[in-house]
């Protein structure tokens, strides 16, 4: 089995995310073991940018969520560091501006969208629209609800216009996340990334587990399917992502276009 058939949740599935161990390492044996696989995935990544740029027919969105101090940006800069930055884009979704409250919520989403031939990365997305809103109570349950079927209904019509969707939540242990904050404490260097939500959050860990198993259940879909990543081990979050995203491009089965001039008829002087 491929990797994202061993990390992908399958359409009707219940999450529970206790049945899933966030030390797991499935597909890998060791460290050691994929760091040449790694380096090639990058490399090929590289090759499937520039194809998918060339044919210009498909676009890839890469969502990446979890919770504070999963990974999310060590992922970016891992996996996405040897790609063209022409062709990349990286939204990090925070807290709605006064404009995109004047909007239905997913308006300042789709407007972030990648085009065709491009990768587009969320950090964070749309769903922190069934997350956080939820956790803190910030609009009634019957507002936030509904918004499943309209998160579904929207990647399907992205998916159908030709927006490949690869959804990845990175799957961290409390006792981890405490670790991660603690290490940002103890460096000077990393200080800085430290806020009053990565100490007052924690409190809600249970709360946003619970929120994002319904979000894997009701929104993991034949068109854009969410894959748990084990992400205690930075190493294999890295390898994970990066062999499904090669998977995936590769799945796309893209060919470059024909020339757009037939070359018999020049010759360089």
């Amino acid at each position: 089995m491929d990797m994202s058939g061993k990390l992908r949740i399958e359409p009707g599935t219940k999450v529970s995310l206790s049945r899933h161990d966030p030390d797991a390492t499935p597909g890998a044996k060791s460290k050691e073991s994929v760091q040449a696989i790694l380096a090639r995935n990058l490399a090929t990544l590289r090759e499937l940018q520039y194809l998918m740029y060339a044919e210009n027919k498909n676009a890839l969105l890469v969502v990446l969520q979890g919770m504070d101090a999963s990974g999310k940006d060590g992922t970016i800069r891992h996996v996405m560091s040897g790609l063209n930055p022409q062709g990349v884009s990286v939204t990090p979704f925070k807290a709605p501006s006064a404009e995109e409250l004047d909007h239905d919520y997913l308006w300042r989403i789709h407007r972030r969208v990648p085009p065709r031939g491009d990768i587009g990365i969320f950090n964070r997305s749309h769903y922190e629209d069934l997350l956080i809103v939820r956790v803190h109570r910030l609009v009634d349950r019957s507002d936030w609800s509904r918004r499943y079927d309209q998160i579904n209904a929207f990647e399907k019509m992205l998916v159908e216009n030709g927006i490949t969707i690869l959804k990845f939540f990175l799957h961290i242990s409390s006792e981890e996340q405490k670790e991660r904050i603690q290490e940002r404490i103890d460096d000077p260097d990393r200080r800085w990334k430290l806020s009053e939500s990565d100490f007052t959050e924690r409190k809600f860990f249970d709360d946003y587990q619970k929120a994002y198993e319904d979000v894997l259940t009701r929104c993991s879909t034949l068109w854009a399917p969410w894959y748990i990543v084990p992400a205690n081990r930075k190493w294999y979050r890295n390898f994970a992502v990066s062999e499904i995203i090669e998977e995936t491009l590769k799945g796309l089965k893209m060919k470059f276009p024909r020339p757009q001039i037939d070359l018999k008829k020049f010759r360089l002087e």
